[in-house]
């Protein structure tokens, strides 16, 4: 076959193009394409800038036309051949690429039609023909002007079944992806499945798909065409996935959207028939809501928070899991008691009466608690105080809460602190959680009712820590008055104002509570209580209590002060009332059962009775127990239930001058031991004793109640007048007890417990007590009851303990030490 001319080329394209009636564009045959194929194309061309397009040959595209340089070429070319070369640029953005800014293969392409198109703008309707490569420019103005040189299709040979399959497998996706895309009219598969050549149907779909502009410009520089139908197999596979995908996420998508129009119409439907038959109890809840916020005296903030919550809540599917979760946090907004108080009465002889009737001593706790009263009386605003109150179990501490909210009119509240782990307990859970609260504080002023109660916080000595949280941290907050007035509950979310609560801590000792929370708190000692303050409570309180709790009359059953005395001593052994109280209920529990079976029993209660109804004393009282054995001294020790006498006990036999320390003691008390020998030691001259004698005679120093494990230093004094004692054979100064410590320069130091000291003391009938100078302060702040009938001496150093302690006089039957 010949080659074709251009003018033969023009005459195929011309009978096929579009005229002004048609609507269509015919596609190409197979005979159509061989023509094409065996077209000359001029040796230089004028070259056209495509952006965002690539001419495959066969393909009819419009562009639009902006550029001047692409305006005149058009114009002018139309004008003559009607051919061009259309090359696509490299960087889209570029107004104006130069030449070297354009791919080298490009397509040979005929101006079919030129439209003006109503907004002013120039559409071109171009069909390819065949592939080009530039060679060299030949000129840049008024347009580009390149020597070309065509390329050759390599096409497979007829009847290539890979070739097939290919073509085959190309035509499939894209009748797919035509079915898929939403972008595509279904009218395009028609054109898809009418395409005869092959060769045209690649080109046509490379053209067509959407794929990128480097992509598309790979595929045209191919020169072989089952490559080329490779290659775009693999960009449709591809574009089928991402379709598919797609399709999967926008079912998904409308079938969710489907469910809550359904949801929606229903509830609308039902929201119709709720109000013919008298309105939506939804919308009563939300409305009465919306009423009791109304009458809430809280700030705006508050209010900006629970309105924005009630529109949040309206808006909600009532079945919907959050519903309940918003509807139970609006619910506690509203249960607190936002900025209400209650009057506090200032009738301070009236408070001072209340906590005398129900509290026996205190006399600290009661004069905090006038004090601030007055000053309130006078000021009118004082942030509370926050008391800690530690001391033995059972005197008191935690009802006295009671009796300072009835004797302020207050509300009470009261919360354990025993074994507290979680900081949540505190703070609260973040609402979003599934059962969230608040913490025990918000909750406790919720059952309060009024924001300014007074509130125990029991036991705060026993809170733990794990990893959970330390609770302690999160209450230094709480108890802070710098800090509490916007205390952060994590279920609120908000601040709320402690300040005005009246915070009182009880403990039974301080050692375990954090150095900074103690710091934020005022410590007021409780001690125990003496014989006579424990008959005092047993006649006013316990007795009436326990008749009232057993419904036993006053008339049934007396309690004399003897009898009171007898089973304090013999039953109890305590700084509080807590064992005495169980053992007076006991006794009215038997009196109880007496009456109601009608037995004989003897109303004026005697030792005897209550021998027999207790049993058989259960404690010896602590005595004195005389100064006839030489080392044997009475010490004094503090215990978590009261102080307490315990004897140092210290024995010689002969040895090589061995120490022997018994009596289940702690590394500080074995120390204290090893000291006093070491003084005694280095000042044996003062005691006419020889330095050899301590190589000569073993020492064995024992504290008696073995079982009982005994740790500290206040029993240094005790310890070197015991061993003094043995080594002169001298006698101690009878009914005299001492606690100290003592360092190896012989000095005495201050120890604590000193109140619950001196009441045991007074329990064993000691009638003078050494103590270090430095504790004088101490006495001094003890109310003179305690003091009636003791004598201190006030010590420095050790020498003075011992010219006070021992006597001149041996004991019976002495060692002879030498």
């Amino acid at each position: 076959m010949s080659k074709l001319s251009v003018n033969d080329l023009n005459k195929i394209y011309l009978n096929a193009a579009i005229n002004e009636d048609a609507d269509f564009i015919p596609l190409i045959s197979d005979e159509d394409e061989e023509i094409i194929t065996k077209t000359n194309i001029p040796k230089a061309l004028p070259i056209l800038p495509l952006r965002n397009a690539v001419l495959f040959p066969g393909v009819l595209i419009p562009i639009s036309v902006g550029r001047n340089k692409s305006m005149k070429l058009i114009r002018e070319i139309y004008k003559k051949n009607k051919i061009l070369g259309t090359i696509a640029q490299k960087d889209a953005s570029t107004d104006e690429p130069k030449y070297d800014e354009l791919y080298k293969v490009g397509t040979v392409a005929q101006i079919i039609r030129i439209l003006e198109m109503p907004d002013g703008s120039t559409s071109v309707i171009i069909q390819g023909k065949k592939r080009f490569q530039t060679k060299e420019l030949i000129k840049s103005e008024p347009y580009f002007i390149a020597n070309v040189e065509s390329l050759q299709e390599m096409k497979p040979e007829k009847k290539d079944p890979e070739f097939e399959a290919i073509v085959g497998s190309l035509k499939d996706l894209s009748l797919r992806i035509i079915k898929l895309s939403s972008n595509i009219p279904p009218e395009a598969s028609f054109a898809v499945k009418n395409i005869e050549s092959s060769a045209f149907l690649i080109n046509f779909i490379c053209s067509n798909s959407d794929i990128k502009i480097e992509e598309k410009q790979r595929l045209l520089e191919i020169n072989i065409l089952k490559k080329r139908g490779i290659l775009l197999l693999e960009y449709l596979t591809r574009e089928v996935q991402m379709l598919e995908l797609k399709n999967d996420i926008q079912t998904k998508v409308k079938l969710d959207l489907d469910q809550q129009q359904r949801e929606y119409l229903l509830h609308q439907q039902m929201k119709t028939i709720q109000d013919e038959l008298g309105g939506s109890p939804l919308e009563q809840e939300i409305e009465e809501l919306k009423k009791k916020g109304k009458m809430k005296k809280w700030d705006d903030s508050v209010m900006k928070v629970f309105d924005k919550e009630v529109d949040k809540l309206q808006r909600m599917n009532p079945a919907a899991g959050e519903y309940s979760v918003h509807m139970n946090y609006l619910q506690t907004l509203l249960d607190l008691p936002w900025n209400e108080y209650s009057k506090d009465n200032f009738d301070l002889k009236r408070a001072q009466k209340i906590l005398d009737k129900d509290h026996f001593g205190l006399d600290k706790v009661k004069d905090r608690i006038l004090e601030h009263l007055a000053v309130l009386k006078l000021k009118g605003d004082l942030k509370s105080p926050i008391l800690c109150l530690y001391g033995p179990p059972g005197v008191g501490k935690t009802s006295l809460g009671k009796s300072i909210a009835k004797a302020l009119k207050r509300k009470y509240v009261r919360m354990s602190l025993g074994g507290l782990r979680d900081e949540a307990e505190i703070r609260g859970h973040r609402k979003t959680y599934i059962g969230a609260m608040p913490g025990r504080i918000v909750q406790s002023i919720k059952k309060a009712k009024s924001s300014n109660p007074v509130f125990v916080l029991d036991e705060i000595d026993k809170v733990g820590n794990d990893f959970r949280g330390d609770p302690s941290s999160a209450l230094l907050e709480v108890l802070d008055p710098e800090q509490n007035n916007t205390f952060y509950d994590n279920y609120l979310e908000m601040e709320y104002d402690l300040s005005k609560v009246m915070f009182i801590a009880t403990a039974n000792t301080t050692g375990p509570i954090s150095p900074a929370l103690c710091d934020r708190m005022e410590l007021i000692n409780v001690s125990g209580y003496l014989l006579e303050e424990k008959i005092e409570i047993a006649k006013r309180h316990l007795v009436p209590k326990e008749m009232q709790n057993h419904g036993v009359d006053r008339s049934k059953v007396k309690f004399s002060k003897k009898t009171i005395e007898y089973i304090i001593d013999n039953y109890t052994r305590e700084s509080g009332v807590r064992e005495l109280d169980k053992n007076i209920a006991k006794i009215i529990r038997i009196i109880a059962k007496k009456v109601a079976l009608e037995e004989d029993y003897n109303k004026d209660l005697s030792v005897k009775d209550i021998e027999e109804i207790l049993g058989s004393p259960r404690y010896m009282k602590d005595k004195y127990q005389g100064n006839e054995f030489a080392g044997v001294v009475t010490g004094l020790a503090w215990t978590a239930v009261g102080g307490e006498i315990l004897f140092v006990e210290t024995s010689l036999s002969k040895g090589k001058g061995k120490l022997t320390i018994t009596g289940n003691l702690g590394e500080v008390m074995k120390e204290s031991a090893i000291l006093a020998l070491e003084y005694l030691k280095s000042h044996s001259d003062l005691f006419k004793l020889a330095p050899e004698v301590f190589d000569k005679w073993n020492v064995h120093v024992h504290i008696p109640e073995g079982a009982i494990p005994k740790d500290g230093p206040s029993a240094g004094i005790t310890m070197i007048t015991s061993m003094v004692s043995a080594f002169t054979q001298r006698k101690v100064k009878r009914s005299l007890a001492m606690t100290g410590e003592i360092t190896l320069r012989g000095r005495v130091l201050p120890v604590g417990g000193i109140k619950e000291k001196i009441l045991a003391a007074k329990r064993a009938s000691i009638k003078e007590i050494i103590l270090s100078e430095e504790n004088k302060k101490d006495i001094n702040e003890i109310n003179e009851i305690y003091l009636r009938g003791l004598k201190f001496h006030f010590v420095n150093n050790i020498m003075e303990v011992l010219d006070i302690s021992i006597l001149r006089q041996k004991v019976g039957k002495p060692l002879k030490i030498a």
